[in-house]
């Protein structure tokens, strides 16, 4: 049984939904252009096992962000999951990041690393910082800029077109992002996102660190054939860990979700594991 429920904090409310009955619990935080609904799949196989909460970010599904563009600082983060983890008796959990939803499982992580068990970064982003995000949300102008292809989507795909053709950018990530950006709608929740989200980044020594110095189970998983998150992307990261298991699947970035199942039910025998 799943049911819906809300937290509200300040101005800003974050949509999640709630199933199943397991003496674990696992947070999850799906990717960009998604919502809750891309894990539901899920969560007949760890039902059993888990008690699974399943967030839609700011800009997605359900949730609510009340600042505009204000950036979501980490530190309002971590006292909205603290109150997220008072309301729901949660002393101690784990995370799912798939791809954007890696930064909020980053953050989580390093907000609260002595009550977290294990991680599943799932082609994260913000283990690396993009160039290409840096320059289009950190000068003013350049925001400004960016915000003016809203209305003026041609400007994207001249830009797009010549740094393919100046080979800056693998045509698979333009293709991407094209598919992301092809209503006004879409176009308005790429901005916002990248604006707002800016400030979640990561000093990947202190999160090595923290995992290692809390024994965190730390679980990665990359497409080989990823063009949004490049598998090569997470090696220094992965040099920093003590521990951890690495799994590249034969994938690009959308299919990693289900194909990641079985790395996170290992508790569940391979013929209980459903996907419908």
């Amino acid at each position: 049984m799943i049911s819906n429920h809300y937290l509200n904090y300040q101005s800003s409310r974050i949509h999640y939904v709630k199933a199943g009955n397991g003496k674990e619990t696992l947070l999850f935080f799906h990717g960009f252009g998604q919502d809750h609904t891309v894990y539901i799949p899920l969560i007949q196989s760890l039902a059993k096992h888990y008690s699974l909460y399943i967030f839609d970010l700011f800009f997605h599904g359900q949730s609510k962000w009340g600042y505009d563009e204000r950036p979501l600082e980490k530190k309002y983060w971590k006292e909205m999951i603290a109150q997220f983890l008072k309301e729901n008796s949660i002393t101690s959990f784990s995370v799912v990041g798939y791809s954007l939803g890696g930064r909020f499982a980053l953050s989580t992580l390093e907000a609260f690393p002595e009550k977290i068990n294990k991680v599943f970064l799932i082609a994260s982003d913000g283990i690396r910082e993009n160039t290409w995000y840096k320059l289009a949300t950190y000068p003013f102008f350049l925001r400004k800029f960016f915000k003016s292809m809203i209305h003026n989507y041609n400007r994207f795909l001249t830009i797009a077109d010549k740094l393919v053709k100046w080979k800056l950018v693998d045509p698979g990530l333009i293709r991407f992002a094209d598919y992301q950006m092809g209503t006004t709608e879409k176009r308005k929740r790429v901005y916002y996102s990248w604006v707002v989200f800016r400030h979640m980044k990561f000093n990947i020594r202190r999160l090595a660190s923290l995992i290692n110095k809390h024994n965190i189970q730390t679980v990665v998983i990359v497409g080989r054939y990823d063009k949004v998150i490049l598998p090569e992307h997470m090696d220094k990261f992965r040099s920093l860990l003590n521990n951890h298991k690495f799994h590249a699947l034969e994938s690009g970035h959308s299919g990693l979700i289900y194909q990641s199942l079985p790395f996170i039910a290992e508790k569940v025998s391979p013929s209980n594991y459903i996907i419908r």
